[in-house]
C-alpha cells in the first residue's frame, strides 16, 4: 500500500509514500506509549518550552511549509502562510497558558482537602482532513502535548508531505521521539491503533460519514472521542446589515480555501428587504476573483484539492439546480488540467434540495429566500448540522438574541466565523461533539481526578455538625463515607 501525494493544480504525482504494515505499525505505538510516561514526567515548564521551539520554527520555516502545504492541497500561498502563522500562535499561547488551565480546583468540603487533578489520559490518536494540513493538526497537538499526553497522527493520505514535515519540525524543536508520531497508514489499521491499550482517546476532524465511523470505533474499544464534523453554516442577512460590509465577508468565508472548511459560510439566508442586493453584490465580487496557480501570489483562489471532490460538488450543484436552484454564475468544472471549479452562486435554492440538506464543501454560494426574520433562523436550524453560524445587522443587540436561537456550536454576529485559541471550538448535532482550544480543548484530553484527603476528620463528628445546620444534614450524611 502506498500514500500518494498529487498536485491539485496539474494533476501531477509529486511523491509516492510506502505505508506501513500492522508490524511497523505495532512498534511506534509501543514507542508511544513509552514515551508517553517520560514525556509526563518533564513537567509543564519543560513542554512549554519545547513547544515554544516549535513555535519559533513554524515562524523560521513558515515560507517552505507553506509552499508545501500549496503544492500538495492546493490553497494559495498567502493562505497557506497564514495557517503557518496561526500553527505558531497555538503553540505560543499553549506554551504560556496550559499550565493555570490544569492548576488544581480546590471543592471547598466540610472537613478535609478536596480537589480535581487534571493529568494526562496517555496517547491520543488524530485522525486529520487534508483541507488545513498543519492546523487542524496543531490545533490538537499543541494542547494534547502540553496536557502531558503524547499523539500518534493518521493524517489524510493526500497530505503525506506535510504530516512527516510536522514530525520533523517538532523532532528539530527537541520533543523526543515518540512523543509525536506520524503514522502512514491506511485505514484499515486504524482499528489496530484505536484497540492499544497506550491509545486512550481520539480527536478526530473531518467528514460526518467518517465521524460516525470513528465513534463506533471508539465507542467498541472504550475510547473517549473529540469529533469536529462538517457544517452547513448559515450566514444570515438581516434587513437592517452594512451590505458592503456582509457581501465582503461572505466573499471572505465562502470562497477562502476554494471553500473546502467546514466552518466557511455556506447558505445565505436573506430576509426579503435585502435579499436582491446582497445577491447582486455577491455576484459581481465573485465574478472578479482570480482564480489559477496557487503558487502565484495573484492568485485569489486554486484549484479543489481532489478530482473525486470536485466530482461530488459538480453532482450536489447539478441536483440542487434539477429541484429548482437558479444558476446566476459559474456552477461548472473549469477546464485543462488541476481540479479547478468555477466560483458558484445558486440563488433561489427550494427547501429540501442538496445544498440545504447536504454539505457542499466547495467554492459555491447557495442563497436562501427568507420569508422573514424568524424564517431565516428556522432556515438556519432546518439543517442536521451546527457547526457555525453568522447574523448581520446593524442593530447588534436584537441579532445577538435572534443568533442564540441558532443550533450552532459558534455562532458569531457581524463577524466571519473562525476558529481563535482563546474560544472554544466544535459543534452540536451532526457536526460533531467536544471542544477543541480554549482551556475546554486541553481538559478534553486530560482526565479530571477528583482527590479527597481526610486529613484528621471524624465521620460522626461530621454528622453532628449536619443536624445543627439542619439544611446541610441530608447533603453531609449521604457524602460521609462508610
Amino acid at each position: 500500500m502506498s500514500l500518494i501525494s498529487t498536485n491539485p493544480a496539474n494533476g501531477q504525482v509529486i511523491a509516492t509514500h510506502p505505508g506501513w504494515d500492522a508490524n511497523r505499525l505495532q512498534a511506534a505505538l509501543e514507542q508511544a506509549g513509552a514515551a508517553q510516561q517520560a514525556w509526563a514526567a518533564l513537567g509543564f515548564d519543560t513542554r512549554a518550552d519545547l513547544l515554544a521551539n516549535a513555535a519559533n520554527l513554524l515562524r523560521d520555516r513558515q515560507a517552505a511549509l507553506a509552499h508545501l502545504a500549496t503544492a500538495e492541497m492546493g490553497k494559495p500561498l498567502h493562505e497557506a502562510r497564514g495557517e503557518l502563522q496561526k500553527c505558531a500562535l497555538i503553540c505560543d499561547y499553549y506554551s504560556v497558558h496550559a499550565e493555570p488551565f490544569l492548576d488544581r480546583e480546590t471543592i471547598p468540603t466540610d472537613a478535609g482537602k478536596s480537589y480535581v487533578a487534571y493529568q494526562p489520559l496517555g496517547v491520543v490518536l488524530g485522525v486529520m482532513p487534508w483541507n488545513f494540513p498543519f492546523w487542524q493538526v496543531l490545533r490538537f497537538v499543541a494542547p494534547a502535548l502540553m496536557g502531558g499526553n503524547a499523539v500518534v497522527l493518521k493524517h489524510a493520505p493526500n497530505v503525506q508531505q506535510c504530516a512527516q514535515a510536522i514530525e520533523t519540525l517538532l523532532l528539530d524543536a527537541g520533543i523526543p521521539a515518540g512523543v509525536f508520531t506520524n503514522l502512514p497508514i491506511d485505514v484499515a489499521l486504524v482499528e489496530q491503533v484505536v484497540a492499544h491499550p497506550a491509545v486512550q482517546a481520539v480527536a478526530m476532524t473531518g467528514s460526518e460519514r467518517t465521524g460516525r465511523a470513528v465513534a463506533a470505533l471508539a465507542g467498541a474499544h472504550l475510547k473517549k472521542v473529540v469529533l469536529e464534523l462538517g457544517g452547513s453554516d448559515p450566514f444570515v442577512v438581516l434587513a437592517d446589515a452594512d451590505l458592503e460590509l456582509a457581501v465582503s465577508r461572505a466573499v471572505q468565508s465562502r470562497y477562502n480555501n476554494a471553500g473546502q472548511a467546514c466552518i466557511a459560510a455556506k447558505r445565505f439566508v436573506l430576509v426579503p428587504e435585502i435579499a436582491d442586493a446582497f445577491v447582486a453584490a455577491l455576484v459581481a465580487r465573485v465574478a472578479e476573483l482570480r482564480v489559477g496557480d496557487p503558487l502565484l501570489e495573484g492568485t485569489q483562489m486554486g484549484p479543489m484539492a481532489r478530482a473525486d471532490l470536485r466530482d461530488e460538488l459538480h453532482r450536489q450543484v447539478q441536483a440542487t439546480l434539477d429541484a429548482g436552484g437558479k444558476a446566476l454564475l459559474g456552477c461548472r468544472p473549469l477546464e485543462g488540467p488541476g481540479y479547478f471549479y468555477a466560483p458558484s452562486v445558486i440563488d433561489h435554492a427550494p427547501a429540501g434540495c442538496v445544498a440545504r440538506v447536504d454539505e457542499i464543501f466547495g467554492p459555491v454560494a447557495v442563497c436562501i429566500r427568507a420569508r422573514d426574520e424568524m424564517d431565516a433562523i428556522a432556515i438556519a436550524n432546518e439543517t442536521r448540522f451546527g457547526l457555525g453560524a453568522s447574523l448581520w445587522s446593524r442593530d447588534y443587540a436584537h441579532a445577538e438574541q435572534l443568533a442564540l436561537k441558532v443550533q450552532a456550536g459558534l455562532t458569531f454576529v457581524n463577524g466571519v466565523v473562525k476558529s481563535d485559541p482563546r474560544l472554544p471550538f466544535g459543534g452540536v448535532k451532526a457536526s460533531g461533539f467536544g471542544r477543541e482550544l480554549s482551556f475546554h480543548g486541553i481538559r478534553e484530553f486530560c482526565q479530571a481526578k477528583t482527590m479527597w484527603v481526610r486529613d484528621g476528620w471524624s465521620p460522626g463528628v461530621e454528622r453532628r455538625r449536619g443536624d445543627r445546620r439542619r439544611g446541610d444534614r441530608r447533603i453531609t450524611e449521604q457524602l460521609t463515607p462508610s
